[in-house]
C-alpha cells in the first residue's frame, strides 16, 4: 500500500506537476497542502482546455464561472480568480490583485459599468485593486472604484464599494457595512511555500 502512495505522489510531483505548468502556465499554488496536481487537472481540465469554458485563461477556471477580460487581470501567486463555482468577472477597467487572494462561490466583480445616459456604451473605467492575503465570501459583489487593502476578510453577501482598510474583516450590518479592525497580523508566511 505504500509503496502505490509512494508512486502516486512521484507521479503526481513530476508528470502532473509538469503538464499542469504546461496547461496553466499563471498558477502559482503550494506543491503540497493543496490540491494535488493530478486533482488540478481532473477538476479543472476537461471542462476548460477540452469543452472551452474560459479556455484561453491561463490559470484554472471552473466551468461554472465566467471570467470576462482576463486579459486585463494582473494578478499574484496563490491567486486563481475564478477557480470557485459561479463567479462572475468583468475585467475589462482593470482588476490587480495581489498574493493569497480567495474569492469564494457566486461572487461579482464588476471593473467597469454601462453609461447612465447610453447603456450601449461602457462609463468610465474605474477598475479594482485586491491587496495581499484577502479572503472574499460568497455572494459578495465588488463594484467599479474598489480598492481593498492588504489582509482582509470580507464577509459573505457584502456589496463592496470605494475602500476598505488594511487589516479589517468586512461583515454586514443592518442597513450598512461594519469594517472591524483585526487584532493580529497574518500568519501563514506564504512567501515559505515552495510553489508549483
Amino acid at each position: 500500500m505504500q509503496l502505490i502512495k509512494n508512486m502516486v505522489t512521484f507521479l503526481d510531483q513530476t508528470l502532473c506537476r509538469w503538464l499542469v505548468r504546461i496547461v496553466y502556465p499563471q498558477y502559482q499554488r503550494p506543491r503540497t497542502g493543496y490540491l494535488k496536481h493530478y486533482q488540478v487537472l481532473g477538476q479543472y481540465f476537461f471542462m476548460q482546455k477540452v469543452m472551452g469554458f474560459n479556455r484561453r485563461v491561463p490559470w484554472p477556471v471552473d466551468f461554472r464561472s465566467k471570467i470576462r477580460g482576463w486579459e486585463c487581470i494582473e494578478k499574484g501567486i496563490m491567486c486563481d480568480p475564478g477557480d470557485n463555482p459561479g463567479l462572475y468577472i468583468n475585467a475589462y477597467g482593470g482588476l490587480k490583485m495581489g498574493d493569497n487572494v480567495g474569492i469564494a462561490s457566486n461572487t461579482v466583480v464588476v471593473t467597469t459599468n454601462h453609461d447612465k445616459y447610453d447603456h450601449r456604451k461602457t462609463g468610465k473605467k474605474k477598475g479594482i485593486i485586491i491587496g495581499n492575503n484577502v479572503w472574499i465570501g460568497a455572494n459578495c459583489t465588488l463594484l467599479p472604484g474598489t480598492i481593498i487593502g492588504n489582509e482582509v476578510t470580507i464577509g459573505a453577501g457584502c456589496v463592496i464599494s470605494g475602500e476598505i482598510p488594511s487589516k479589517s474583516t468586512v461583515v454586514r450590518g443592518d442597513n450598512h457595512l461594519k469594517i472591524i479592525p483585526k487584532q493580529k497580523d497574518y500568519q501563514w508566511d506564504i512567501y515559505s511555500e515552495e510553489l508549483t
